[in-house]
């Protein structure tokens, strides 16, 4: 390298920062060259358009600074021995500074680098690669070009980062609002599952104790998926806690949820719903049915019917009201509240898994407790489909004692 070089680019930076005042930039930017007056040429050129720069001469240097002062950017040479020319040191320091930071932009910038060493830089996750002697002005939009594209990745990441702890935290707080241990109820046996197909669910469920003998039971769905419906349900979750107290008719409790989902919700979301009111000491089960799929009662005798009376999904028709049903139960008999996720699972062939599945399933084998028969349902489903539900599935299975 010649001392007259040397001179002319140190020459070349006063004249470009002269030419280019007023024209800031900002940002860190390492400089790693074992020149000096290679540094001092390419830190004027730099202040000039108001970078802070940090410089070092050698690859442990390089790496020291990357630890302790977080550079936005590399400007390096590939060679730091006088007596070298080969480049693969630099290519040496290039990896370290990978293994340290993937994602930092780093410009290669050499005189003396073979076509080989080049597509081994570029093969190495260098940013851009520019021969010496340099053109200042050509070097100044490289930087601000991968300045700015490293600042939008690195934001891009930070935004991700943030969205995920905060599902992270979301999760958490929608899974406290579900049942911890569904409650005791005499002289029934149940068991629940809730499967979200992310990390947050439209589903919600709940068994609400009113007493020794009384319990409400219900099972919700929100239209849609993630964060949106998963607001939605936690929102509807607290209003059921305050309208259903024990002492409201399920027909009540649908007509008072509907209007408030019909005036506060936008017009093309909407909930289905079951409630229903269970009574062990009477035996009886009073429901109303807003819309969502039918839960299924299986007699001990063989035959079964659907739990559909009631009315429309909830927030479609704010004024409208709901009528209810109500049934005698018998010992042996078993319900089976669930979501779509269940019925509408489909297989590679786009078929669905079918409401007539869980029907014959839940008929074909009486003597299975509510634990056993919801884990066979659930791994049916799974088969059926070949791997993980596409949509939320919620699933209770309740067998009167």
């Amino acid at each position: 390298m010649t001392e007259q070089r040397i001179v002319d680019w140190q020459n070349d930076a006063q004249e470009f920062v002269g030419s280019e005042a007023g024209h800031a930039a900002s940002g860190r930017v390492l400089i790693a060259d074992d020149q000096t007056d290679v540094l001092a040429a390419l830190r004027l050129l730099l202040k000039g358009e108001g970078y802070e720069t940090v410089t070092a001469q050698t690859p442990e240097e390089v790496l020291e600074v990357l630890k302790s002062r977080r550079p936005e950017l590399v400007l390096m040479d590939l060679n730091y021995a006088r007596d070298t020319t080969s480049g693969h040191d630099g290519v040496g320091l290039l990896k370290s500074i990978r293994a340290l930071d993937p994602a930092l932009p780093v410009i290669v910038l050499t005189g003396w680098a073979s076509l080989e060493v080049a597509v081994e830089c570029l093969r190495g996750g260098v940013s851009d690669f520019i021969q010496k002697p340099w053109d200042n002005a050509k070097l100044l939009a490289a930087l601000r070009k991968h300045l700015d594209e490293s600042r939008r990745l690195r934001e891009s990441r930070r935004r991700e980062t943030e969205l995920s702890r905060q599902i992270e935290e979301a999760e958490e707080v929608q899974r406290g609002l579900l049942p911890r241990r569904v409650p005791s109820v005499p002289g029934c046996r149940i068991a629940v599952s809730w499967k979200p197909s992310s990390a947050l669910s439209g589903d919600y469920f709940d068994v609400l104790p009113f007493g020794p003998s009384r319990f409400g039971l219900c099972i919700a769905d929100v239209v849609g998926k993630g964060v949106p419906a998963a607001l939605l349900m936690s929102n509807f979750q607290a209003l059921l806690k305050g309208t259903a107290r024990g002492g409201e008719s399920p027909s009540e409790v649908c007509g008072r949820l509907n209007s408030f989902v019909g005036r506060t919700v936008a017009s093309n979301k909407f909930i289905t719903f079951f409630y229903a009111l269970m009574d062990t000491e009477a035996r009886t089960l009073r429901f109303a049915n807003a819309g969502h799929n039918p839960p299924i009662l299986a007699r001990r005798d063989g035959s079964w019917m659907r739990l559909s009376e009631g009315g429309p999904v909830l927030g479609v028709f704010p004024d409208r009201r709901y009528s209810q049903g109500e049934i005698d139960l018998s010992p042996g008999d078993r319900i089976l509240l669930y979501t779509d996720g269940l019925p509408e699972a489909r297989n590679a062939a786009g078929e669905e898994f079918g409401e007539r599945r869980l029907i014959e399933m839940i008929l074909s084998r009486p003597q299975l407790d509510p634990q056993e028969l919801q884990k066979w349902i659930l791994q049916s489903v799974t088969d059926f489909c070949g791997g993980p539900l596409q949509d939320d599935a919620t699933l209770i299975a309740i067998r009167v004692e």
